[in-house]
């Protein structure tokens, strides 16, 4: 296919860059839609009178449609962005970006998307796509699926279609609650997850962190013993990174704490495990769930998820120690990690 690319670079040097814009106009509208011209500028980075003619075109070949409430992609469109995802995939260069990146955090897979998530809210969803599609190849039957929560993961629970229905998926939290929003914490991406999917869910009732006590006298209780073993026993686990001080602010942990964090140089976050730059572990928050010693079994898959230009640190200080088998990131924060050349 790098073939054809470079043939066609060579005989039209305007017509991939055409090509890549049409197609992330059109991933915008997919994930945006109903989506208006002007604002579908502001998540292209186009002005509106490029959009206005760019629109024109895509809409006289039939791949959108125009309401009034807006752009929506037609079903011919939806095919050509699915028919164009490995071709555009080669011709934006991420391919090459995969393999660098693979080799400079030493993990086996990396899957990357086009854009900064930072910036583009699109850009998430299509982290989540990439790891639904993943799930769609990968899992089987009976398989016990852990999830950790986050507006990453939640992209993924948003993406993600009916599996094939008698895989008789279970979908469990990786950990308690953190007080975020409903919509992003662990038990609610479980439970979508498997609605989503045509499985079952288990939920865990604690919260995160606890106190001494409370950990104690929760770890006897019956139904967190049952949840806690399917937990620890998941086949596949997907969690996202979180950027230290950010994470620690979201748990209302306390000024001691973060300024321990803050003198310790902690850059991420994962499992309750703040890591700093060297990938060293400087604060471990008292949670019940996922270890990190819980990954290091061989049967068990470990999914990381995590983009936008802002995480390149946390990722690379996550991965220093922390196990995963695939990172699904964005073009952003791996352009950001290899320009890194203190990192690994």
């Amino acid at each position: 296919m790098m073939q054809l690319i470079n043939l066609q670079k060579k005989l039209y040097p305007d017509l991939l860059d055409v090509m890549q814009q049409r197609y992330v106009i059109l991933q915008n509208i997919e994930f945006l839609q109903p989506i208006g011209r002007r604002a579908l500028a502001d998540n292209t980075d186009l002005t509106e009178r490029h959009i206005r003619g760019e629109v024109n075109i895509l809409s006289k070949q039939g791949l959108i449609g125009m309401t009034s409430k807006g752009m929506q992609l037609t079903e011919e469109g939806k095919l050509v962005i699915d028919q164009l995802a490995t071709f555009m995939h080669e011709a934006m260069g991420l391919s090459v970006l995969e393999n660098q990146l693979k080799d400079k955090v030493q993990v086996r897979n990396v899957i990357i998307v086009p854009g900064n998530s930072d910036e583009h809210h699109w850009v998430k969803q299509e982290m989540g796509k990439a790891c639904a599609s993943y799930l769609q190849e990968h899992m089987t039957s009976n398989q016990t699926i852990a999830v950790t929560g986050g507006t990453t993961i939640a992209a993924v629970a948003d993406m993600i279609g009916a599996l094939t229905n008698d895989m008789n998926c279970l979908f469990v939290p990786a950990r308690g609650g953190i007080g975020e929003k409903e919509e992003n914490q662990a038990n609610t991406i479980a439970a979508k997850m498997a609605r989503q999917s045509n499985g079952t869910y288990r939920l865990l009732y604690v919260p995160d962190p606890l106190s001494e006590n409370s950990y104690q006298t929760m770890i006897k209780e019956p139904a967190v013993i049952e949840v806690l073993k399917l937990i620890k026993d998941a086949d596949v686990v997907l969690h996202g990174i979180g950027d230290a001080i950010t994470m620690a602010k979201r748990r209302k942990t306390s000024e001691e704490i973060i300024r321990k964090l803050e003198e310790e140089k902690a850059v991420s976050e994962a499992f309750g495990y703040y890591f700093n730059g060297s990938g060293e572990v400087v604060h471990k928050v008292r949670t019940i769930g996922i270890h990190l010693d819980d990954l290091s079994e061989n049967r068990k898959t470990v999914v990381t998820v995590a983009g936008g230009k802002s995480k390149a640190q946390a990722i690379t200080s996550y991965f220093k120690q922390g196990k995963s088998d695939l990172l699904i990131t964005d073009e952003a924060a791996a352009e950001a990690i290899l320009r890194d050349n203190s990192s690994l």
